[in-house]
């Protein structure tokens, strides 16, 4: 497979839209999606997801006939489960038609359902970790110009964004921005070089995915996580083989699946799959640092940036 090329840093992406009311579960944020019409329901924004899934009382509630079953692949294995066939799922001021979603425990997904990419590449999303709030925009209207904020182009494959302009202890690799996943999680080959680069100590933690399945994963403290300019420092990121690796090409190379325990460090992300853009704002943050609550509580990251010392989003 051809290597993809650097990514570059633009400045001039920005975001209007609708405002949807969104919830934190944990660190993961939650909007109101309308199913055939109904609802509004709690889903769960999943960015590392190829699908979205409904929740069985869903499912049950509104009469949703079966579909054929199918594998999924999820954060912790593959499993076979049943699909409903939707009509309608309604996020802003999109409606995708004409859907077959695997249907999964409430507790497992921590919503009545979760919204993965298939309903996000026609949207410009923006998630303010600050306010709890989601803005979501037609991808294909024009987009405004404001300076100040980070910006990493990426690149699409198999649906996903790719940001390739990323490094871990030193190490460059491809990223994914999972807002579904409350850790950030590389795969093995990044392990094996951040333990040797940087001599870091491996944990062990347990971790449950959408469909029940825990598994035990390791980690390690990194010195500094690179996203473009913006450097993260004493970054926790756990380490293991999962299934979206493969899915998403990234499994014979580093790699690291961005979880909301870093993205919350900023005040704001915005994802756009159209134009291939995320966008990073920095959150007002003390000199020693923003806690990251999914993590025990000495475990503290700090921020800072090429453009100069000083850090503070608007």
């Amino acid at each position: 497979m051809r290597p993809l090329p650097p990514a570059v840093i633009d400045d001039t992406l920005a975001i209007e839209g609708d405002d949807l009311k969104a919830r934190e579960v944990e660190t993961r944020l939650t909007v109101e999606v309308r199913v055939n019409g109904q609802g509004p329901y709690q889903f769960v924004v999943d960015s590392g997801a190829d699908t979205s899934v409904i929740g069985h009382r869903v499912a049950r509630e509104l009469q949703l006939p079966l579909g054929t079953p199918v594998v999924l692949n999820n954060m912790t294995d593959r499993n076979i489960v049943d699909r409903v066939k939707v009509d309608a799922l309604t996020l802003g001021p999109s409606t995708i038609r004409d859907l077959a979603l695997p249907a999964l425990r409430e507790q497992d997904i921590g919503g009545a359902g979760m919204i993965g990419i298939d309903a996000l590449v026609r949207q410009r999303l923006m998630m303010d970790f600050e306010k709890r709030l989601i803005k979501v925009e037609d991808a294909a209207k024009p987009v405004k110009s404001l300076p100040g904020e980070i910006v990493i182009v990426g690149r699409l494959r198999r649906g996903q964004l790719i940001l390739t302009e990323v490094k871990a202890g030193g190490i460059s690799l491809d990223a994914v921005i999972d807002t579904g996943s409350q850790i950030s999680i590389g795969n093995l080959q990044l392990r094996d070089k951040i333990v040797r680069r940087n001599r870091a100590k491996l944990e062990k933690i347990s971790v449950t995915g959408v469909t029940g399945t825990t598994i035990d994963l390791e980690i390690a403290h990194v010195p500094e996580l690179r996203l473009g300019s913006v450097t993260l420092r004493n970054v926790p990121i756990a380490f293991a083989d999962l299934p979206p690796f493969e899915v998403f090409g990234l499994s014979e190379a580093p790699a690291l699946l961005i979880g909301t325990d870093l993205l919350e460090t900023f005040r704001r992300i915005s994802l756009d799959f159209r134009a291939r853009k995320v966008r990073f704002q920095l959150r007002r943050c003390s000199p020693q640092g923003v806690s990251i609550g999914t993590w025990p509580s000495s475990s503290r990251t700090t921020l800072s940036s090429t453009g100069g010392d000083a850090v503070c989003g608007r």
